[in-house]
């Protein structure tokens, strides 16, 4: 209660008797002004932000269908990178977990500062690994050089004005190589341990060789001359997935290599190995095979992954990003364009709401709730999208599909992002709106 005192003042009666006042007067309190809260809450924005998203329901799919195709592309894009990565990591470690290469180490001499194979692998390195716990097979492989004059053909016919073919490459291997490569046979034999001793002149041709010398049966005992020596073909093999090289060469025994070419050393030894194997049996393959020297040959054994598979997956992954990232920059530009337009169509009720109190604040957070909301629902329906899109051809394909749940999630959130960044503009432009001109415009 606060009293104001007020100046004493004499007055005259009717008798001119001074009269005197009262000496206080009580007042009315006064009470300091109330600033009232602002009513319009966070409820209330989310409110009319999805009222005018159910207003047009037409509008509202296309809108949608842009972010879902966006969000759906690029989840569905991670989700095949990954799946066919993993099937591509698959095969290449499959082969490469259950292999060892033996090779001669390579070393420098001379002034010219040459390379030349340190060490030389013996003769019957393939029954001395053998022996070997977890090597399950076992082939020696050599690459025999022909001279500038000797071709390999399927006619003994030299013609001078013919042009000469491209020769196929001469291979010698031992008796077991299509059992460590994992070959198959198209059609005939394979050679064994017999012909090599005996330096028998029989070869057998590679799938693709075969069909290039047009040989395609061997009941008719067709032969290839070998440097103008013929060699009766046996058999045609397929598949050796260890080594592909081999279906476009032709291949005849180690002993005849020897005979008939002078071989000096094998060129490596491919063994087939247990899964798990290979730190072991490469420690103990070198050991086995120059135990005086072990340090002239090399063993390489599989790693825990193989660097071309990881190379693959890499570049898979890249370029299903790439893809992802444009389909998703189209749908934010489907975004921003409808919200624009639906500025421009609502000018007249944001200058009404302008005029009854309404911030720039509230309006321009008004439009970015309704953008981040349709950018939400656009990418939570193309997460789920994306991620059947995957599964689906995954089961079709025989692979094992590859989802991280986290990518699903992540576009999702990723679509509300987007529809944050896509409402920027419209949202300011709304906000900037004077309430004035929007009404004489509307």
């Amino acid at each position: 209660m606060i009293r104001w005192p007020l100046r004493r003042k004499k007055t005259a009666d009717a008798e001119g008797e001074a009269v005197q006042p009262a000496e206080t007067v009580q007042t009315a309190p006064l009470v300091p002004a109330v600033k009232h809260a602002d009513r319009f809450t966070f409820q209330d924005l989310v409110t009319e932000a999805t009222a005018d998203i159910g207003s047009r329901p037409a509008r509202l799919v296309m809108t949608i269908l842009g972010t879902v195709l966006g969000i759906g592309s690029l989840v569905a894009t991670i989700g095949f990178a990954q799946t066919a990565a993993g099937q591509i990591a698959s095969q290449f470690d499959g082969v490469a977990a259950t292999q060892v290469l033996v090779t001669p180490a390579e070393a420098t001499s001379g002034s010219q500062n040459k390379t030349v194979a340190a060490g030389r692998l013996p003769w019957d390195s393939a029954e001395r690994v053998q022996l070997l716990a977890g090597v399950e097979s076992a082939a020696l492989l050599g690459e025999v050089a022909l001279a500038e004059d000797e071709t390999i053909t399927a006619v003994p016919i030299n013609d001078p004005s013919a042009p000469v073919p491209a020769s196929p490459r001469l291979f010698s291997v031992s008796g077991d190589l299509l059992d460590t490569v994992e070959g198959s046979i198209v059609t005939g034999r394979f050679f064994d341990g017999g012909h090599d001793t005996r330096a028998d002149r029989v070869a057998v041709l590679g799938a693709r060789a075969a069909e290039r010398m047009g040989i395609n049966r061997v009941d008719s005992q067709p032969s290839v001359f070998i440097g103008g020596v013929a060699y009766a073909v046996i058999g045609i093999v397929d598949g050796m997935e260890r080594r592909s090289d081999l279906q476009d060469a032709v291949i005849i025994p180690m002993g005849s290599a020897r005979a008939d070419f002078g071989l000096e050393a094998p060129a490596e030894l491919s063994i087939r190995i247990a899964v798990g194997a290979g730190p072991q049996v490469a420690e103990q393959s070198v050991l086995a095979l120059q135990p005086d020297e072990p340090d002239t040959l090399e063993a390489r054994a599989p790693s825990a992954a193989s660097d071309l598979s990881q190379s693959v997956q890499a570049d898979v992954n890249v370029v299903f990003l790439i893809l992802g990232v444009i389909a998703l920059l189209a749908g934010g530009l489907g975004i921003a364009n409808v919200t624009l337009l639906s500025v421009m169509e609502r000018i007249g009720e944001i200058g009404l709401r302008r005029a009854l109190g309404a911030t720039r604040r509230q309006i321009g957070s008004q439009f970015m709730v309704e953008s981040i909301v349709i950018g939400f629902i656009g990418g939570l329906i193309g997460a789920a999208l994306g991620v059947v899109a995957v599964i689906v051809v995954a089961v079709v394909q025989g692979w094992a599909p590859v989802t991280d749940p986290l990518v699903a999630v992540a576009g999702a959130v990723l679509g509300a992002v987007v529809g944050w960044a896509s409402g920027w503009y419209p949202a300011r432009r709304a906000a900037r709106i004077e309430p004035v001109a929007a009404l004489r415009g509307g």
